[in-house]
């Protein structure tokens, strides 16, 4: 994979989650419903990380050649450590 290609993917994914997040946004300030809200802010939580993954991939891809195995395997850890402090309380 090319790397501009991959960074052209990289933008247009998070042009589309910010898209996703600020209507929303707008959808929770129309409803004026708290618990509608909250439903909607939850199901955000499944498009934010799976953003990180997808776009963290696309740019792994990209410079593949460029990053050691090493690298790649820290920069996947850090992601997974993120996901499980997430998950935490």
């Amino acid at each position: 994979m090319y790397v501009a290609s991959a960074l052209l993917y990289m933008v247009v994914l998070r042009l589309i989650s910010g898209s996703i997040e600020l209507t929303v946004a707008g959808l929770m300030y129309k409803t004026q419903d708290l618990e509608k809200a909250l439903a909607l802010n939850s199901m955000l939580a499944l498009v934010g990380p799976c953003v990180l993954i997808i776009t963290t991939g696309l740019g792994v891809a990209g410079l593949g050649d460029k990053i050691s195995f090493q690298k790649i395997l820290c920069l996947f850890g850090g992601i997974l450590l993120i996901l499980l402090s997430l998950k935490m309380k």
